[in-house]
């Protein structure tokens, strides 16, 4: 059975969510990493697996979306699949300081949530007043996703704009089928913080 390459891999996800600035998965990130301003927000027993700095509101501040992770107290302790990879969003004020001003525990898949492929989470990418969270994952049968947030000054918060879905067989990883849903018709508005990637369509008020 053909398996699809990593080069393959990244076109495919690449193709679905494009954005300058992006963290990629699969290598946590080292204290001396960590921008300075940032690290106040990596708690006890969490690492921070990806973060982007970007104007996320458009007030030509440099703000910050990022993911942390959970992790087991004790070795034996069983995996954590709920709520395991937060993403936060800290906004920057007046003052130059960040401010935590939205979490979402639902749209960051657990590390063993993709499965035979392994951990799910792609990347997360961000720009001027919006950022796109990645995944793939399977086995013979792969799939991706990608959420895309944009910025309401009218609400001030970021809102969900776009939802892509993507499927192929390993055996013919040119045949690929996507979906897209956008709002109003396959939903309506969602915040961040609301967001469930299994519970978002036909959600929101429209």
């Amino acid at each position: 059975m053909q398996s699809i390459s990593l080069s393959k891999k990244a076109a495919f996800i690449t193709s679905m969510a494009m954005l300058p600035g992006l963290s990629q998965a699969g290598i946590y990130l080292e204290d001396k990493e960590i921008p300075a301003d940032l690290r106040a927000f990596v708690t006890a027993n969490t690492k921070l697996l990806a973060f982007v700095s970007a104007d996320l509101n458009g007030d030509d501040k440099a703000d910050y979306v990022f993911i942390l992770e959970k992790q087991k107290k004790n070795p034996k302790d069983e995996d954590i699949e709920q709520g395991q990879r937060p993403l936060h969003i800290a906004i920057r004020q007046a003052d130059g300081k960040l401010k935590l001003v939205k979490t979402n525990e639902k749209i960051v898949l657990c590390s063993t949530c993709g499965g035979v492929f392994g951990d799910p989470f792609a990347e997360l990418t961000a720009d001027k007043k919006r950022f796109i969270v990645s995944h793939y994952g399977g086995s013979a049968w792969r799939w991706a996703n990608a959420y895309q947030f944009n910025y309401s000054r009218k609400d001030d918060t970021w809102q969900l704009v776009k939802v892509s879905e993507s499927s192929f067989h390993t055996t013919e990883p040119d045949k690929a089928k996507e979906k897209i849903y956008t709002p109003p018709r396959h939903f309506g508005k969602i915040d961040i913080a609301d967001f469930d990637p299994e519970k978002f369509k036909g959600a929101g008020i429209k």
